[in-house]
């Protein structure tokens, strides 16, 4: 049987800068010390984790390379499986250099410890990395890569959405959100928007002056989509959600402030400030955008293929 090849994305574990803590009024508080060198300490978690998952293929029938994921700058190609190590973040920034043909796998290197955020609650906020997409860690990580090795396990089929400008496919595909914003945040940004299917006239524009609008996946429904006061969607919808963040008096248009775009419509944007940036799965990709652009969303993109974790499946 041929020997798999593999890629593995690597989270940067770069260590913090050493700190000397002196005498100065801010280190002399025990919980604030506490708190600094646990946060520190965690950049060695991942770094553990990453020993451990490479120690473990080395021991498969598998070719691999490691390779940082800010040094990743062509599409993935030639590899079975792409193995991200770190968090939601890391298999984001893999996702962009993917299309439908490669699965990807998630290790989160650094899960939130139930009992440390219980202890450690009344001093700081104890949570670590979410790792929503991610199905493995290192306590399941060798059994999950051997159910894939062994063909035992299969991939789910994650949306993603297409954006437009001006008529011109992007070239990256969002996984889990989008948003369209002005470049200060303390600025009012002004569009409309509709939405249309194919080949049909679009509905009724909706004209708005907020902080900008933010339109999520499946995927993303339960980041920042969720935190705006959107809902969360099961996994495997195909639907694009949408939120205007702060609209400003949106009067007869309040009930269309949010909403769902369904897989046969796309969602058109029309821009009408100076300036504008669309922001693609939070800050890792950047567009800029000026009066009169415009702007189009879609669940028409490929897919990724995921090995979710069993929860979000069952």
């Amino acid at each position: 049987m041929a020997r798999r090849r593999l890629l593995l994305l690597l989270k940067p574990f770069d260590v913090l800068p050493s700190r000397q803590f002196d005498d100065s009024s801010h280190f002399r508080n025990p919980k604030l010390l506490q708190v600094l060198k646990y946060l520190d300490s965690r950049c060695l978690v991942h770094k553990e984790a990453i020993n451990l998952c490479q120690n473990i293929l080395r021991k498969k029938h598998v070719d691999w390379e490691a390779v940082n994921r800010f040094n990743l700058c062509r599409p993935i190609r030639d590899v079975d499986l792409v193995v991200t190590i770190g968090g939601d973040g890391t298999l984001l920034q893999a996702s962009h250099f993917m299309d439908d043909s490669i699965p990807v796998l998630g290790v989160n290197s650094d899960p939130t410890q139930a009992e440390e955020v219980e202890d450690y609650n009344e001093e700081f906020d104890a949570t670590r990395s979410t790792g929503y997409l991610c199905a493995a860690t290192v306590k399941n990580f060798e059994q999950i890569i051997d159910d894939i090795l062994e063909n035992h396990a299969r991939p789910s089929e994650v949306s993603r959405m297409s954006v437009s400008l001006n008529s011109k496919q992007l070239p990256t595909y969002a996984l889990n959100d989008v948003l369209i914003c002005h470049p200060c945040p303390a600025t009012v940004s002004r569009f409309s928007f509709s939405k249309k299917k194919e080949d049909q006239s679009s509905s009724s524009m909706v004209h708005c002056r907020s902080s900008g609008l933010r339109v999520s996946t499946a995927a993303g429904s339960t980041a920042a989509m969720l935190s705006a006061g959107g809902s969360a969607m099961p996994i495997l919808s195909q639907d694009l959600q949408y939120i205007v963040r702060e609209p400003i008096s949106p009067g007869a248009y309040n009930s269309l402030m949010n909403g769902t775009v369904k897989p046969e419509e796309l969602m058109e944007i029309a821009w009408y400030c100076k300036e504008g940036l669309i922001y693609i799965d939070g800050s890792h990709l950047i567009h800029s955008v000026q009066h009169g652009d415009i702007i189009e969303l879609s669940s028409k993109a490929p897919k990724l293929k995921v090995y979710l974790p069993s929860h979000l499946i069952s």
